[in-house]
């Protein structure tokens, strides 16, 4: 009785940290699926998070069977004084996720200043069926660190497992939610694609830290999961107040008219 009852406890700290670390990927999978039809979009969503339920069950019993595998250096770079580094399956996993995403955020953004371009033009262009995969590829990136996390805390593998379904049940329903917002409140999709860009550069720094870089004798430093949410918080209230300001200049302007 003692055991299940600190098994059961495990397994809500474990789905809390599954929750807290889910937050980014939550809103990658709520922008990405913006690229579908409107019709299709939630069925993206589930499908895609679905999926990468059990790609993510999958990945932990790999991880708790070979995870000394991801760990050995596969490669090394040695350029002089320029770059120093040994790259591991992890780090390369990591590294490759944050570089998409900030090729994404930065690929999004820019769209939206081009403001002569057809804005369902993307829509059109991707198909379900890449979407679905992109949030399934882009799922398990993020996975790595909460896994890396559950085995840290239990060993007990159907403890770890039922964590990674509740979340992604709690993902299945706050995606929608998230999309909804997002698509009834537009300016802030500007501010999720900014938050999404940091996203990108916290697991870059985490990947080059994983993979011990250096550039010109300086070691990449990754980015805490504190720095990460000051930076949002900053990145919200600047929105917050920028929008407030804008509203009272517009008063002000039709108060002299």
């Amino acid at each position: 009785m003692e055991g299940l009852l600190e098994n059961l406890m495990t397994l809500g700290l474990l789905t809390l940290l599954q929750a807290v670390l889910g937050f980014d990927n939550l809103l990658y999978i709520s922008l990405e699926s913006k690229r579908a039809p409107e019709d299709k979009q939630n069925y993206v969503r589930k499908m895609g998070i679905g999926l990468a339920i059990f790609l993510r069950i999958a990945l932990l019993f790999i991880l708790v069977s070979v995870i000394d595998k991801f760990q050995d250096p596969v490669f090394g770079i040695h350029w002089g004084d320029f770059v120093h580094g040994n790259f591991n399956v992890h780090s390369l996993i990591v590294l490759a996720g944050g570089a998409f995403i900030i090729y994404t955020s930065m690929k999004e953004i820019w769209h939206m200043m081009a403001l002569e371009d057809d804005p369902d033009a993307d829509k059109e262009s991707a198909s379900v069926g890449k979407i679905i995969t992109m949030i399934i590829i882009m799922n398990l990136v993020f996975s790595f660190d909460s896994i890396l996390s559950a085995i840290a805390l239990t060993d007990v593998f159907w403890v770890m497992a039922a964590a990674i379904v509740i979340s992604g049940i709690l993902m299945i329903w706050l995606a929608e939610r998230v999309s909804n917002f997002l698509k009834k409140n537009r300016m802030y999709e500007v501010l999720g694609l900014f938050i999404l860009f940091v996203v990108g550069i916290m697991l870059v720094t985490e990947g080059g830290h994983l993979a011990h870089l250096e550039i010109f004798s300086n070691p990449i430093v990754p980015m805490s999961k504190t720095t990460f949410y000051f930076v949002i918080f900053i990145l919200i209230l600047t929105d917050i107040v920028q929008g407030r300001y804008q509203r009272k200049i517009s008063r002000e302007l039709a108060e002299a008219d």
